[in-house]
């Protein structure tokens, strides 16, 4: 393990992935946000079998801000129940996972 995680969330709006994207790097949360369009997601939802475009966030941080970006993002994100998944890195580029170091105050 590095101690560098990626973070996984989606959002129903361009808008709302920009803002959310744009904010969590300006506070240090993340080093950086992939915004990607073009989602097509199926869940349950109350009972119900829901189908929403959705645009993904892809957020790589260290696993020592993970819980200060949760608590941002989900105060930020305008689903009731914000999906905020953190997946371990396992390996990568050296100068990369410095790079993620240093730009969340590591």
């Amino acid at each position: 393990m590095t101690g560098r995680v990626v973070v996984l969330s989606t959002v129903g709006s361009a808008g709302d992935a920009e803002r959310i994207a744009q904010a969590l790097v300006e506070q240090g949360h993340a080093a950086c946000v992939n915004v990607v369009p073009g989602v097509l997601s199926f869940y349950r939802w109350k009972g119900e079998t829901a189908r929403d475009s959705e645009w993904l966030m892809v957020m790589k941080t260290t696993a020592a801000r993970f819980e200060a970006l949760r608590e941002a993002l989900v105060e930020m994100h305008p689903y009731e129940v914000p999906e905020v998944v953190e997946l371990p890195i396992e390996r990568g580029h050296a100068p990369y996972l410095e790079w993620i170091d240093a730009s969340v105050g590591a």
